[in-house]
C-alpha cells in the first residue's frame, strides 16, 4: 500500500531548458514567486487573493507567500499563461491596475526566466476597505486634535 501511495505522489512541475548538453530546470512555483512579487508592487494593490489554506500557512509559517493567489500553466517549456488574484484597494481604477500587473508580470517573467508568457489573467476577488478606514480614523484624531488645540488657546 505504501508503494501506491509512493507512485501516486505528485511530482512537482519543472520547465526544463535544454542547451545541448547543458540543461535548466525553473519550478512553476519560482514563476508564481517572480509574478506574485511583480504583482505585488503595483500601485492599487491591497493584497494577493489565495485560498482559505495559503491564509492559514502563512499565519503558521509567519512567512509571507509570494506565490499567494498566482497559477502557473507552462506550455511547451517555453511558453506560459499566469493567472493572478488580486484584492484591489477602495477607490482605484481596476482596468489601469490589471494593466499595470498584466505588463509588470510579463516583463519579470520574460527576462528572468527566458519563458515567453503568452497571457497573465487578472482576477479581481475583491475591494479592499482597509484604506479607506484608515483614512477615517486619521480623521477622527485629526478632528479630536484641532478640539485640544481650540481649547487650549
Amino acid at each position: 500500500m505504501s508503494e501506491e501511495k509512493k507512485q501516486t505522489k505528485k511530482v512537482e512541475e519543472e520547465i526544463t531548458i535544454n542547451e545541448g548538453e547543458n540543461s535548466i530546470e525553473i519550478s512553476d512555483d519560482v514563476v508564481a514567486v517572480i509574478s506574485g512579487m511583480a504583482a505585488s508592487e503595483v500601485s492599487g494593490v491591497a493584497e494577493m487573493a489565495g485560498g482559505f489554506a495559503g491564509g492559514i500557512s502563512e499565519v503558521l509559517s509567519g512567512k509571507k507567500n509570494l506565490a499567494k493567489g498566482i497559477k502557473v500553466e507552462i506550455l511547451d517549456n517555453k511558453e506560459a499563461r499566469i493567472d493572478v488574484n488580486i484584492i484591489v484597494e477602495y477607490g482605484a481604477r481596476i482596468p489601469d491596475v490589471a494593466f499595470e500587473i498584466q505588463k509588470r508580470v510579463k516583463k519579470s517573467v520574460e527576462n528572468m526566466t527566458g519563458l515567453s508568457v503568452l497571457e497573465v489573467n487578472v482576477h479581481v476577488q475583491g475591494v479592499s476597505m482597509a484604506q479607506l478606514e484608515n483614512k477615517e480614523e486619521t480623521k477622527e484624531v485629526e478632528k479630536e486634535e484641532d478640539k485640544k488645540e481650540t481649547k487650549k488657546k
